[in-house]
């Protein structure tokens, strides 16, 4: 993804997740994840401590499909936040080797999944993280490819500013957000509305498509604020 260390990005990330959900009581695991609506926040956990397992043992889709993330909810049942960190905490090790000898894929769940933990529990933090923008940088690429051949298009943050092609001032379409905000709508967690609002030129209506890159945008607004 980039010229970090992204191995120990990833180390960090799990370690805010975990520091984050440790002592969580009964109550606030079981509340509805907004950015994974089928969730709630122990069943996000689950997945993220089951992807580190599947990962390990040989078991990823390229699709990282909805029947294969579901199975790892489904195993996990019966297992409470503590049993998922121990677990979790059991893979570190594995993992870093594994990612050290194929890639660092796993990076990007860990933080998109980071800021949705955050948002469902109302407990902001990690926006401005190396990781972050690395898996920023990573989806720029993928929206690039999404916006194809369409007038250009300029995403303008408070840090990162990035055009589709030719510079920002000949953009058909200019959004500018913070680029925390920004990095969440490539990864399919802000609203059309949103996409909007932050709209300053152009119309970005043509272009909503291609920030559904991890599936259908959101119906209601999203924050980790």
């Amino acid at each position: 993804m980039s010229g970090i260390d992204e191995i120990e990005e990833w180390t960090r990330a799990q370690r805010r997740v975990i520091d984050l959900v440790r002592d969580l009581p009964p109550e606030l695991s079981e509340l509805t994840v907004p950015s994974c609506p089928d969730w709630t926040v122990r069943d996000l956990l689950s997945h993220m401590v089951g992807l580190g397992a599947d990962v390990v043992r040989g078991d990823e889709p390229d699709d990282h499909n909805e029947e294969w993330t579901d199975r790892q909810v489904r195993a996990r049942r019966d297992h409470d936040v503590a049993a998922l960190v121990a677990e979790w905490e059991s893979l570190t090790g594995p993992l870093r080797d594994w990612m050290a000898a194929h890639n660092t894929r796993p990076l990007g769940d860990v933080i998109i999944h980071e800021q949705d933990l955050r948002g469902a529990l109302r407990e902001p933090g990690g926006q401005h993280t190396p990781g972050l923008y690395a898996v920023m940088d990573t989806f720029l690429g993928r929206f690039a490819g999404a916006v194809g051949d369409r007038a250009p298009i300029a995403l303008v943050g408070d840090g990162r500013r990035w055009v589709s092609a030719g510079d920002e001032a000949g953009a058909a379409v200019v959004v500018r957000a913070p680029d925390f905000e920004l990095a969440r709508a490539l990864v399919t967690r802000r609203s059309a509305a949103q996409l909007r609002a932050w709209t300053e030129r152009g119309d970005v209506e043509p272009y909503l498509d291609a920030f559904a890159l991890l599936g259908p945008l959101p119906g209601t607004d999203l924050t980790e604020s």
